[in-house]
């Protein structure tokens, strides 16, 4: 009976240490969701947040969340009041944290000297291979657009619907 106990444990702590291995190089990226204005270097992203405008950009629904009358707004669009603001040229800050807008006031005094920096490399013009799939917006229609990789200026061509798992709204 003993050993039927042992051999169980060793069984059992076997498979605790394999989905403990497994948990532990699994990684989450969102390459492909993240849009063509959005900053190089993120395999992964949850939020932008734009410090000129206050605001924060939802990557997996591809929503802005913006206040409003105090209240915090989602919208696939900027409101009115930021038609002049140019997601590619301003900068963008990534949070990886749920909901960043209920410590807005932390976001704000930190990221405020970014304020007017228009230095940040975008996804769009990234020669990097790993963005040659990604999100970009036209005419208020999100759409997948391709790198022509046999074109050496690095113009985008518009792929043919949307990729794996990204629905129309």
């Amino acid at each position: 009976m003993k050993k039927i106990i042992i051999a169980a444990a060793i069984l059992v702590s076997g498979f605790a240490f394999n989905n403990s291995a497994e948990a532990q190089i699994s990684l989450n990226v969102n390459i492909g969701s993240q849009p063509d204005w959005g900053p190089v270097g993120y395999d992964h992203a949850d939020y932008y947040y734009m410090p000129d405008i206050d605001t924060y950009y939802s990557v997996p629904t591809h929503e802005y969340v913006y206040l409003n009358d105090n209240r915090w707004i989602r919208s696939r669009t900027l409101p009115s009041r930021y038609s002049k603001y140019d997601v590619y040229n301003n900068y963008k800050v990534v949070i990886n944290e749920p909901n960043p807008w209920e410590r807005n006031t932390v976001y704000r005094s930190r990221y405020a000297s970014y304020k007017g920096r228009h230095d940040q490399v975008i996804i769009r013009n990234s020669k990097d291979s790993k963005y040659k799939n990604h999100y970009t917006t036209v005419n208020k229609k999100t759409v997948v657009y391709k790198k022509n990789n046999g074109n050496a200026n690095g113009h985008y061509k518009k792929n043919n619907g949307h990729g794996p798992g990204h629905g129309h709204k």
